[in-house]
């Protein structure tokens, strides 16, 4: 996974922190962009499935990062329930950039400042390979479900909508 200085600066250290981890990643750029799950998909060529859509919830107030499938929306009352609050709303653009340093469209689940909880459907656990956002929209990090949620020390949870 090599560096590049023309990386932007968020991209840089996502891949300073895979190095770090020494993770099985694999972290590449799509100047088309990969701002939605389906951009991603069709430059990766992959499936939608195979992409990790990484929302950031406000659960009573606290960040929490909830990594679901491209094909898949969160499920609000799932969040708020595994992440043990009353209350699960999507964060707005603002409120993601402050609590991950990662703008909307750019979240990645790596490399998140500290304490923040980390979510993971299980859907995205029965997949090869999945696709996460690395810091832009236009870089995605390819990575085996077991990496994504060691690296990310994310929690398996139900969080997905039904169908």
């Amino acid at each position: 996974m090599p560096g590049s200085s023309a990386w932007p600066d968020p991209v840089e250290r996502v891949a300073s922190f895979l190095r770090a981890a020494g993770a099985e990643a694999r972290l590449e750029e799509f100047p088309e962009g990969t701002r939605t799950a389906r951009d991603a998909a069709r430059a990766v060529g992959c499936e939608e499935r195979d992409i990790v859509k990484s929302l950031v919830f406000l659960c009573d107030g606290r960040p929490v990062v909830v990594l679901v499938p491209g094909d898949r929306l969160a499920d609000a009352a799932k969040v708020a329930a595994t992440a043990e609050a009353k209350r699960a709303a999507i964060a707005g653009a603002e409120e993601v950039e402050r609590a991950t340093g990662f703008g909307p469209g750019a979240v990645s689940p790596f490399a998140l400042p500290p304490g923040i909880d980390v979510l993971v459907d299980r859907a995205l656990l029965g997949r090869a390979t999945v696709w996460a956002g690395a810091g832009s929209p236009r870089h995605v990090v390819g990575v085996a479900p077991a990496e994504l949620v060691r690296l990310s020390r994310a929690r398996p949870a139900d969080a997905a909508e039904d169908g």
